[in-house]
């Protein structure tokens, strides 16, 4: 009846049509080889064929309508021929100037209908669906046939297979986003409902890149299949919604974070790769220097305190914390973290899902873990004053507290902290360091060139121009990077350590402005300094390090 039972169940079920019990009962009954659930379903009088069609063409934004062979122009078949109309299962039913509409059976046969507009053409093509049977009969008038003909939809790449098999079209085409923007390397995946267009962008190497746009009229069908597909409620459009996806690409597990928001045009769908081989990145691989990673190294094996990482979101965090305790995983300790969400699975480390459904939120899965006797802790997110304080009791009895904190720079995490409510004296004897971190563009080594750098840039630089060789480096562009001159991310970095001078200072509740002064002082370099140090060695260029250092005037 259509290209995918199981998509049309699953819309029948939500909306009511069928129940969940029923549909089971119906495949337990199967017995004809080529029989499926849903064939059992209509002819046991269970659904009607026009509850089906009716209900998968409202959801793909079409009209569902009977025809009557009786009333239709036979003339009308000089605009489409016989051939054309056997081979995609279509029959004319409307012309008007540079419009045609025609019917066809299956809400999913959208392929028909890109093609009809390619073989006529770019004519615009208007598709209402109809009872096979109809078609069948309208055909045979039309075209008079000898006998009926068997109505099928087609196009060029109906023999064409996917990985997962005969999927219909509107999956293939929801499969082939995911799977192009994996293979772009995309961090993360935008499917955006605009006023005449479905817009797909890909986050590459922290750039937004805009892709050619299926056609706007499938927007609600690929929004469908991708929330299916992260086993959210395909029937609640009001409200937004979390899932997940789990896929394979090229023999590589990988996960995908999935969120839904409804906008003015529809669902906006982003989903963001979880690419489990980021586990393997040590932390030379994060961008350190030599001197930074040593300092890193060191704060990392610590016995005991809290150390925080911090930055906006999508400056790379979670992908430092993680490259930290796996550098640090050894069977004498014993690790548990606390997420939400666990986005890596990691051998031999206590994962914690964060379930606020139940009643499990940071602050009551840290007081449970503790219970645990770990050594080291990992806590996604500080976000309120209970868990930064537990946190903080946690390291001045014996714990190493891992965190992350959204804050512009490193010393401003003492702020944050008080800010929520944490007492300065907790703060000064617990927390031992915080990191605040960026994501800057890496020049393509492929196409990678030296350059003078123009007036107007030695002038950006400011006191920076001083210490720069006179040559720098950017990418010309080639295949390999897009032509955007970039390929891969590194981190620029800046480590603000507390010592007995800075711990006075939190305890007396100094500004961030005193803090940052003092860790200046003691050799602390800050994000733009850090990332100039990165442009003079040729790892990215100097308009990367500006753009993420706006706010870095020293």
């Amino acid at each position: 009846m259509t290209s995918n039972d199981e998509y049309v169940l699953q819309l029948l079920t939500e909306r009511g049509f069928v129940s969940e019990e029923q549909v089971q009962a119906a495949a337990m009954s199967m017995r004809a080889e080529n029989e499926t659930t849903l064939d059992v379903l209509v002819a046991g009088g269970t659904l009607s064929e026009d509850d089906v069609l009716g209900t998968v063409a409202d959801q793909f934004g079409l009209k569902y309508c009977h025809i009557n062979p009786e009333a239709i122009d036979p003339e009308i078949t000089k605009e489409i021929p016989a051939d054309i109309a056997k081979r995609y299962g279509v029959v004319p039913v409307v012309a008007d100037g540079d419009s045609i509409t025609v019917a066809l059976s299956d809400p999913m046969g959208y392929d028909a209908i890109d093609s009809l507009r390619y073989v006529l053409n770019g004519r615009e093509v208007e598709a209402v669906i109809t009872p096979k049977e109809e078609i069948v009969a309208a055909m045979a008038k039309l075209y008079q046939a000898d006998e009926p003909a068997d109505v099928q939809t087609r196009d060029e790449f109906a023999d064409a297979e996917d990985a997962n098999g005969n999927d219909a079209p509107v999956i293939k085409l929801a499969t082939m986003l995911i799977t192009n923007g994996i293979k772009m390397k995309a961090s993360d995946i935008h499917l955006e409902p605009m006023e005449k267009e479905f817009r797909v962008r890909y986050r590459i190497d922290g750039a937004l890149r805009k892709m050619d746009s299926p056609p706007k009229r499938l927007q609600s069908a690929i929004i469908s299949r991708i929330k299916i597909m992260s086993k959210m409620k395909i029937s609640e459009k009001r409200i937004p919604q979390d899932g997940r996806i789990q896929i394979t690409v090229n023999g590589k597990d990988l996960d995908l974070r999935v969120s839904s928001v409804p906008t003015n045009h529809g669902e906006s769908i982003v989903m963001r790769v979880l690419d489990k081989s980021n586990l393997a990145l040590g932390l030379p691989q994060l961008g350190f220097l030599s001197d930074d990673q040593t300092t890193f190294e060191r704060l990392i094996k610590l016995p005991d305190g809290v150390v925080l990482v911090t930055g906006p979101t999508g400056s790379g965090k979670t992908t430092t914390l993680y490259a930290c305790l796996g550098q640090i995983n050894t069977p004498d300790k014993k690790l548990i973290t606390v997420e939400d969400p666990v986005e890596y699975q990691m051998s031999g480390i206590n994962q914690v899902q964060v379930n606020k459904d139940v009643g499990l939120d940071f602050s009551a899965a840290l007081r449970s873990i503790l219970r645990q006797a770990p050594n080291i802790v990992m806590i996604g997110e500080i976000r309120d004053e209970e868990t930064a304080g537990i946190a903080m009791e946690a390291a001045l009895t014996g714990h190493l507290v891992f965190s992350t904190l959204h804050t512009n720079d490193a010393p401003s995490a003492v702020t944050r902290l008080l800010d929520i409510g944490c007492k300065p004296f907790l703060v000064a004897s617990a927390l031992r360091a915080a990191m605040a971190q960026r994501l800057v563009r890496a020049i393509c080594e492929n196409c990678r060139e030296a350059y003078t750098p123009s007036d107007r840039e030695l002038k950006m630089l400011g006191q920076f121009s001083k210490t720069m060789p006179e040559r720098m480096y950017h990418g010309a562009g080639c295949e390999k990077c897009g032509r955007s001159g970039y390929k891969g991310r590194k981190g620029i970095f800046e480590i603000f350590k507390v010592d007995d001078t800075i711990q006075r200072l939190i305890f007396d509740h100094a500004p961030a402005t005193l803090l940052r002064q003092r860790a200046r002082e003691m050799g602390m370099r800050t994000l733009r300094e850090d990332g100039m140090l990165k442009v003079a060695n040729g790892m990215t260029s100097l308009s990367e390090v500006l753009r993420v250092t706006m706010g870095d005037a020293d």
